[in-house]
């Protein structure tokens, strides 16, 4: 099988499905990792907080630590749209990796970049026969995420773990707080499947 997470930023696919991105490689399955933005961004005052070169190494780490190969996309970060430009670059890719399972931002995320590329990732993907979408932060949003596909990733949890920290410039900002939340979430989503640790996704399309 073939692979795709699609994240928009350096570390939005580390915590939304790392540990099934792991168990996937495991299985033998192919499995890439495509970033639509730099991922560079800067504070109110315009003082930069994560550098683009920073954020891409962290994520070079990332992928090798899960065993996925990286593609890296151009749009600035903060300010990503739904376009023709990345629904092209998505389609060209969908195609060209013969992609067979898709995992996307949910669509009611809050974040600007997420929504849009949750947007851009189902309306490329729509000839894909499957598609998953993950949360990767904690924010309040008006949706409702139904969680209703669950992933055993007890013996990829570390994996994930890892690959989160790999993103050090974003862990010093938070304190290591999204480790502690995803890992709480994990075992919370784990009793629920009754393994130790799940991932839980909201399915677009499952087709066998």
């Amino acid at each position: 099988m073939n692979v795709l997470a699609v994240g928009a930023h350096f570390d939005d696919v580390e915590l939304g499905c790392s540990g099934a991105l792991a168990k996937h490689v495991k299985c033998g399955d192919s499995v890439y990792i495509y970033v639509a933005t730099n991922s560079e961004y800067a504070n109110p005052k315009g003082e930069v907080i994560r550098k683009a070169e920073d954020a891409r190494k962290e994520g070079e780490r990332a992928a090798a630590l899960i065993g996925a190969e990286l593609i890296c996309g151009s749009c600035q970060s903060l300010f990503l749209e739904f376009e023709e430009k990345i629904n092209a670059a998505l389609v060209s890719l969908i195609e060209e990796k013969q992609i067979d399972l898709i995992y996307a931002h949910w669509t009611d995320d809050i974040q600007h970049d997420h929504i849009n590329l949750s947007r851009a990732v189902i309306h490329a993907g729509r000839h894909v026969p499957r598609i998953l979408m993950y949360r990767s932060n904690w924010y309040i949003s008006a949706g409702n995420f139904k969680e209703n596909f669950f992933v055993d990733i007890s013996d990829t949890w570390e994996i994930k773990e890892r690959a989160i920290l790999a993103h050090q410039s974003e862990c010093r900002r938070v304190d290591s707080q999204w480790v502690e939340y995803m890992k709480r979430d994990a075992l919370n989503k784990g009793m629920i499947a009754g393994v130790t640790y799940a991932e839980c996704f909201e399915t677009i399309k499952w087709l066998m």
